[in-house]
């Protein structure tokens, strides 16, 4: 299937900790009056990042561009070997709001051997529509980046909130890659409430719960600047 899941435009707050453990803060989550509960168990989230040669993703979010997209591939468990169900995605941002389009990507390999070259021989054969591989011809697979997450919703699931830790970034070559450069982060924690446009004011409500403070993260800028700059 090359069809395109797209979904609705929706607000995310986003939270770095790093005065608690990832214990704390779930206990924190399962603590709210929201009555939030896990809809499905946790998992590792893989990653990897699309970007041009000059970094223009990165350069629009760091610079606070209103209207920009970030490319990247996603998938489940493991971070090397044989990927079998990996998911193209595009990541749109409207001001505060975002949304994202989605692809079944073709599988592949992520080890020693990957390469700018096996990204375009796999960008080749993935069913996806010509102008969506016409703009990914462009790109290079420029950071790679794993973290745990669980998964929190309210029971009428107009809000959900992810916990995000040991997360760790990879530099991606042009050239064959043995990931050793690396960097590994121990000591944050990343919380995402997420929730529809028309449910703004309500979040306030909800994220003024949390002892946490509202911030501006994003794990690919942070990718970057942790194993490039």
């Amino acid at each position: 299937m090359s069809e395109a899941q797209t979904r609705d435009f929706r607000y995310e707050r986003k939270f770095l900790v790093d005065q608690l453990d990832v214990q704390r803060v779930r206990a924190l989550v399962k603590l709210h009056p929201a009555m939030f509960y896990e809809p499905y168990p946790p998992r590792y989230v893989n990653n990897l990042y699309l970007d041009t040669e000059l970094l223009d993703n990165y350069q629009e979010n760091v610079s606070g561009v209103g209207e920009r997209h970030k490319a990247r591939v996603r998938w489940y468990g493991d971070l090397f070997g044989q990927i079998e169900r990996p998911v193209l995605e595009f990541k749109i941002k409207s001001g505060l709001v975002g949304t994202k389009i989605s692809y079944p990507f073709a599988p592949f390999v992520l080890d020693g051997r990957f390469s700018h070259r096996y990204y375009l021989d796999t960008l080749r054969v993935a069913n996806i529509p010509d102008h969506v591989r016409q703009r990914l011809r462009g790109l290079h697979v420029v950071l790679c980046n794993r973290y745990y997450r669980w998964y929190y919703a309210t029971r009428d699931g107009r809000f959900r909130v992810t916990v995000d830790t040991e997360m760790a970034f990879y530099q991606v070559r042009k050239a064959a890659n043995h990931f050793r450069h690396r960097c590994v982060d121990h000591r944050n924690v990343v919380v995402e409430l997420k929730y529809g446009k028309s449910l703004d004011v309500e979040a306030e409500r909800v994220s003024r719960v949390f002892p946490f403070s509202v911030t501006k993260n994003s794990k690919y800028v942070t990718g970057i600047e942790r194993v490039y700059l």
